[in-house]
């Protein structure tokens, strides 16, 4: 190492801390580390390893800075964000790209140079007078051909932990590189604080620099925007993967048991932010191997798939022990785990909304202490928990956590879901013609009316292919490509499905259940064994009436309707041929290079809807298909 850069570390990390840099042999790290050393100027560095020790240092840390605060429970910690810092910053996170680099005119982006110059300006000596942390993690499992090795330098220990909680230990991982710089790099700092709250939120920047390989974030403290090897770092994994013929999806990954618990069968999902995604990889009775993001190769002819990740930051508004008994026994026994933006009552237990209990009268939130009626800055109510509130676990705190989480070989795939916020248009499930039909009418024109997830209005219908558009680091076009080729040598490609678990009737009531998508999913298991028949409609195959009421006595003991079937599996061609409409207008005008299948198989769906219109109507039943 330059002298310049051992005596400055030197002074800064201590002996120990310094050596833990060293024992990696890694020079284009000690450059790294030794830059956003110098530029965000910490007074102290701690290096954290594989040690248990490491680990429990920042812990501690989260609690004696404040970040975090003890609950009630052994193990139950709190976090708050700031009032206007609840979800992710869409209009700040940008990426960096040189003036030849084009992604689509909806992925957000500014000079490469510019945007490293501002960044570095505002994170000039940023931690003086703080402690910088710098954690080594691995994405992935440890000793696989899917391991990312991810470096996170950061001011904030809330982050370290929950970082922690997400990821496999990565110091290991590092030594294997031996000298290689094939890995991925997160910056983060809280900035100013007051009340251990980003001051300047109005500052906020979080830029993503694809050259590098390297993401930055500031004047934030939601794990969104902060917890750089999570939707950060996948945008740099989904530019790595299409590079090197593999893909970084918004999904889940699940196994279901199929008739009598004879066998599993592994599905992916894809949905957007509070679309069921985490529901539904957590049903009970099944097994859970990740709920956001895998990495899916093709092995020797086979689709197989890994969770990047090790835990949970799932949306906890809505669960309770009648909707999500796996998760809520999680959150309610003692164990690890970190709550955010929920609020802290006068017991010191954490409470949510919509959790099954009797709502509080009185605590302490993101807003400080709470009552009913408050005001918050923007002269809005403030509810008790925050909509967008979130918990950090980890699986293995799940009583349905999957052994093979740690599989470095990967789990094979059998089917995979895409899944969207709908309230008039898709069907409760549908199962594709084949790969291509799939990806190309039910993952590429997925559409899903907006949450708390993000900031900004709630409602708005939003086109996000795979759930994924907004993570993008390629053009579309080419990750729609990139889609379709991944199952080229595949001896048998998982089978692909669409969901809706938000379709209302003419009263504006919705259909389904909560607990509905639990038979949606048993009959897909059964359909990737070729244990059930379905019936052919222009838009794919829907199950048949007999097999659903079949498996709704045995999967929720209830006697299921034939009205019911009719009205949720009526098919409704007038949305259907505007949403082709849309989409069509979209991938026209916005995706510069919109493949043209996409349109040849858009186009051909619409004619069959429309010859479906002339025979049956509008609006068809499924007895017209044969049921």
């Amino acid at each position: 190492m330059d002298q310049r850069y051992k005596d400055f570390l030197t002074k800064k990390c201590g002996e120990e801390n310094y050596k833990k840099i060293v024992d990696l042999e890694n020079p284009k790290l000690y450059y790294f580390i030794a830059k956003y050393v110098e530029l965000c100027d910490p007074d102290r560095v701690f290096v954290r390893t594989d040690d248990p020790k490491d680990a429990e240092y920042l812990r501690k840390k989260a609690i004696e800075l404040g970040e975090e605060k003890t609950l009630a429970a052994k193990g139950h910690t709190i976090h708050f964000d700031g009032y206007f810092d609840q979800g992710r910053d869409k209009a700040n996170t940008r990426y960096l790209l040189r003036p030849d680099e084009v992604l689509g005119s909806d992925i957000t982006s500014m000079d490469r140079e510019k945007g490293l110059a501002e960044i570095h300006e505002r994170l000039s000596n940023i931690m003086a007078g703080r402690e910088m942390y710098i954690c080594f993690f691995c994405l992935g499992p440890n000793n696989s051909p899917f391991s990312i090795p991810a470096v996170q330098i950061t001011d904030s220990a809330y982050v370290t932990h929950s970082e922690d909680i997400l990821y496999r230990p990565g110091y290991e991982e590092f030594k294997k590189l031996k000298g290689s710089d094939r890995f991925f790099r997160a910056v983060h700092s809280s900035g100013k604080l007051t009340n251990n709250v980003s001051e300047d939120h109005h500052n906020r920047r979080v830029f993503i620099n694809i050259l590098d390989e390297i993401v930055y974030s500031v004047n934030t403290q939601y794990a969104g925007n902060t917890v750089g090897l999570k939707k950060l770092a996948m945008r740099l994994a989904i530019k790595r993967s299409s590079e090197e013929g593999w893909l970084t999806e918004h999904m889940f990954i699940m196994g279901v048991h199929g008739p009598d618990n004879k066998r599993v069968t592994y599905f992916t999902g894809s949905f957007p932010s509070a679309c069921g995604k985490t529901a539904t990889a957590m049903l009970g009775g099944e097994k859970i191997i990740g709920d956001d993001i895998a990495y899916l190769r093709n092995i020797n002819g086979t689709l197989k798939a890994v969770n990047v990740e090790r835990g949970i930051f799932g949306i906890i508004q809505d669960v309770s022990q009648e909707n999500d008994p796996t998760i809520f026994k999680a959150l309610t026994d003692p164990g690890e785990v970190i709550f955010s933006n929920v609020l802290k009552d006068p017991s010191g237990n954490p409470r949510w909304l919509s959790d099954g209990r009797q709502d509080p009268r009185e605590g302490i939130n993101y807003s400080g202490d709470w009552f009913p009626g408050k005001k918050g800055p923007d002269q809005k109510d403030v509810p008790f928990a925050h909509k967008n509130a979130r918990y950090t676990i980890s699986l293995k705190n799940m009583d349905n956590c999957d052994p093979k989480i740690e599989d470095p070989n990967g789990i094979e795939i059998g089917g995979i879901i895409y899944g969207g916020r709908d309230s008039d248009t898709s069907l409760p499930v549908v199962e594709s013609f084949d790969w291509n039909h799939g990806i190309l009418t039910q993952a590429a024109t997925i559409e899903s009316e907006t949450t708390a997830a993000t900031l900004g209005k709630e409602g708005v219908r939003e086109f996000n292919l795979m759930a994924n558009l907004d993570f993008l680091s390629i053009p579309v076009g080419r990750y729609i490509q990139n889609n379709l080729e991944i199952i080229d040598g595949v001896k048998t490609p998982p089978r692909i499905f669409h969901v809706n678990y938000f379709l209302r009737g003419q009263d504006g009531k919705y259909l389904n259940g909560i607990k509905d998508k639990h038979v949606w999913l048993k009959w897909m298991e059964l359909r990737v064994n070729m244990n059930a028949e379905a019936l052919k409609t222009p838009i794919g195959f829907i199950p048949e009436y007999k097999d659903l009421a079949e498996l709704f006595k045995k999967v929720l003991g209830k006697e299921y309707k034939k009205e019911s079937y009719d009205e949720q599996f009526t098919l409704r061609i007038p949305e259907q041929i505007a949403k082709i409409s849309r989409i069509r207008e979209i991938y026209h005008t916005k995706v510069f290079d919109a493949p043209h299948i996409l349109f040849k198989t858009l186009d051909a769906q619409k004619t069959r809807l429309t010859k479906c219109r002339k025979e049956h109507g509008d609006y068809v039943k499924p007895s017209a298909f044969g049921a």
